[in-house]
């Protein structure tokens, strides 16, 4: 493996090949355990610990994501209980009055429909272009 060589050199020589994990405190460049989440104490501890960058120790970076993730799940949680509070919500007063101007301009409507076809009706009766629901009606009484 190539990291072994990069030891006694720099954090940044190191840590140019991503497999490699540099310990600040031994400064060895050793191959990053990839079967354990974690690198075991007996390679390097956690605060000496550096992978990918060097200013980052893996015990910073640990309760960073923590924090981070954390705060992703907490505000998850947040916005799933808003959104299901907000469906259960009983309609409010801005929504029963809407529902009753509704309603009113519906019976203001049919109210205006009905004196405009009385008004019609009148208007045919007058030039004598009612309909008749029997046009024999008229020859009937003779």
């Amino acid at each position: 493996s190539a990291c072994p060589r990069y030891t006694n050199t720099s954090c940044e020589e190191c840590l140019k090949n991503v497999t490699c994990l540099w310990c600040t405190s031994s400064k060895k460049c050793v191959e990053y355990p990839v079967r354990s989440i974690l690198p075991p104490s007996s390679l390097c501890e956690l605060r000496s610990a550096r992978w990918g960058v060097c200013w980052v120790n893996f015990e910073a970076l640990i309760i960073a994501v923590s924090v981070v993730g954390g705060a992703i799940l907490l505000a998850l949680v947040v916005c799933c209980c808003c959104c299901c509070k907000k469906k259960s919500k009983k309609p409010d007063k801005d929504d029963e009055r809407a529902a009753r101007e509704r309603e009113k301009r519906r019976v203001q409507q049919e109210e205006r429909r009905a004196e405009m076809k009385s008004r019609h009706d009148e208007i045919r009766k007058k030039y004598g272009l009612f309909k008749e629901e029997n046009p024999y009606a008229k020859f009937e009484n003779n």
